[in-house]
């Protein structure tokens, strides 16, 4: 029998250890990671190295020790180099936006990562991708996919679940910080082209870098402070946001994916 062709096509595959940190602690505090007896996370498209999907098993443990990690490839000589450190909790397979699942696991995934992935595909093809990867979730299950500097300290990323987009979601470095809106080089694929006068992306980005001035003096106590402030001078604006103080503190901030999505999604 033939095996199916995946679905997507090969990248550059540039990783870093420690690079996907802060998408590693927002899924390992998603509810479902402890509400689920043994959830499944797939790292989609983890590159030239198994360390991404290393970490992220190793992030997850620490809230569920049930938890697994299934590594998925389009390059078979990457898959190779996971095989060489798979074992009980950790599975490495050939396969693309289809995202296959090894036969002794659930056929559906509770959390499916597609970070850095997207960022080298044509807009166009966002969409398809993105139905392709939410078919396979679980009932309650969720696709994180998004984009981050090389070294972690920029991010930004698209919640979605099996209907489409939910949220949409910053993670930043504070320390050293000048403006927000840095993050616009690491935005998803879905928005970095549409950080443009008139588009909603842009409008929000201009009201944070707007909030992070206005809290400028709070730099003196820290960053967290002045970020926090931030926020909040954003929530009188009357943007919702969903992130709580605790995950404030760490830079990140998550809206509803309606308050930036571009005309037509």
């Amino acid at each position: 029998m033939a095996t199916k062709k995946p679905i997507g096509t090969i990248t550059r595959g540039t990783t870093n250890p420690n690079r996907l940190r802060r998408i590693d602690r927002f899924i390992a505090a998603m509810p479902l990671l402890r509400e689920t007896a043994a959830p499944i996370v797939v790292d989609l498209g983890f590159g030239a190295s198994p360390i991404t999907a290393i970490e992220l098993l190793a992030r997850l443990t620490k809230v569920n020790s049930n938890a697994h990690v299934v590594g998925i490839e389009i390059d078979r000589e990457r898959v190779e180099r996971g095989l060489a450190v798979a074992h009980s909790h950790l599975h490495f397979t050939h396969g693309g936006f289809e995202t296959p699942l090894p036969p002794e696991l659930s056929q559906k995934a509770d959390v499916i990562r597609a970070f850095n992935v997207l960022r080298q595909y044509d807009e166009s093809e966002v969409r398809a991708a993105w139905q392709l990867m939410a078919s396979r979730l679980s009932t309650i299950g969720r696709l994180v996919e998004g984009t981050c500097d090389e070294i972690g300290r920029l991010a930004s990323w698209v919640t979605l679940d099996s209907n489409g987009p939910l949220t949409f979601t910053i993670s930043l470095r504070l320390q050293g910080l000048e403006l927000p809106s840095k993050v616009a080089e690491r935005l998803p694929k879905a928005l970095i082209h549409h950080n443009l006068p008139g588009e909603k992306i842009h409008d929000f980005l201009q009201a944070l870098d707007r909030a992070w001035l206005i809290n400028a003096g709070l730099s003196a106590f820290s960053p967290a402070q002045r970020w926090l402030a931030t926020c909040q001078t954003l929530e009188t604006q009357g943007w919702q946001i969903h992130t709580d103080k605790k995950r404030r503190r760490l830079g990140e901030l998550t809206i509803d994916w309606s308050a930036v999505a571009p005309e037509g999604y």
